[in-house]
């Protein structure tokens, strides 16, 4: 834990510092609600982020379970971020790993891995809740096919600075003078800011592209009021700060260096090219888990998410 002493800034010649404003789309996946604020259509990608989801607040009743089974991914790094509950992965490398709140979850694909996400059974005859962010990050071009990695990093090995009313986590790269242990490929920048009501934080200004995605309460931006669900895409460096509302906030801070080129998604598929995504369609369909580019986990390889 550190203490962060930096003064809050004023924008730039009392110019805004908001570009783009994106409403997190809601749905509901059997009951277990799903926010996606990356890609939109107004905005695809902010620094190497090109997706955001936000999973839940969900409540389990004894005996329900989130299972995701197995299914693939190219050209991307996944982080798994949790507020709340418990997550279990396996992945074809063969790691197991619980994902525990305030951990980081670092699933880097490459050229190609698959991984499945659930309940952990000795968990599933208790009720429990859910609550956290997945993201993912496009790897550099020179580096989508490398091969896959897996880490994990607890939330006692991320820097958390203390700033009056916030506690601020960095979970992947560089904010505030400090540095989360996860590999990166380019500059980037995630935080994880809890904010007491009316506290007020400068946003880091020496990333390409920066926003801030509001999880929980609401806060002030250039004088607007931004609710949950609101990510907030800021103009290239303009200092900027944020208030936390009247109910506090919970809010990530996000971005890094501009992404090296276009990208194509399709499914969890991101590559430079569509001819890359559509060689790893072909091959998932195919199943060839002994030959092909993709095997299942070896402790979860019973089922998986066909493409089709």
């Amino acid at each position: 834990m550190s203490r962060f002493d930096i003064d809050t800034p004023d924008c730039e010649n009392g110019e805004g510092a908001v570009d783009i404003v994106v409403a997190s789309r809601a749905r509901d996946i059997g009951g277990f609600e799903v926010r996606r604020a990356l890609p939109s259509k107004d905005r695809k990608m902010v620094g190497p982020f090109i997706f955001l989801d936000q999973m839940g607040p969900a409540d389990f009743d004894p005996g329900d379970a989130m299972d995701v089974r197995p299914h693939p991914h190219i050209g991307l790094a996944t982080v798994t971020y949790l507020y709340e509950g418990t997550i279990r992965h396996r992945d074809s490398l063969g790691y197991t790993q619980d994902i525990e709140p305030g951990a980081l979850n670092l699933m880097i694909a490459g050229k190609g891995i698959s991984h499945s996400e659930r309940t952990p059974e000795e968990l599933r005859e208790s009720p429990r809740s859910l609550s956290g962010i997945q993201t993912w990050l496009v790897l550099p071009e020179s580096k989508e096919d490398i091969d896959p990695s897996f880490e994990h990093h607890d939330a006692s090995s991320l820097p958390v600075i203390e700033h009056g009313g916030a506690a601020m986590r960095i979970i992947l790269g560089t904010a505030y003078g400090e540095k989360a242990p996860g590999t990166t490929f380019t500059d980037t920048l995630y935080v994880d800011a809890a904010l007491e009501p009316g506290t007020t934080i400068p946003l880091p200004d020496d990333h390409e592209e920066r926003a801030v995605y509001v999880s929980q309460g609401s806060v002030e931006l250039d004088g607007e009021t931004y609710e949950q669900g609101a990510c907030v895409i800021l103009i290239p460096s303009r200092s900027a700060q944020v208030t936390a509302g009247p109910q506090g906030a919970r809010a990530l801070i996000f971005g890094g260096a501009a992404a090296d080129g276009p990208r194509h998604i399709w499914w969890n598929f991101v590559a430079t090219s569509k001819e890359r995504i559509e060689a790893a369609k072909e091959e998932w369909r195919r199943g060839d888990w002994d030959h092909g580019r993709f095997t299942l986990p070896p402790n979860d390889n019973q089922e998986f998410i066909p493409i089709d």
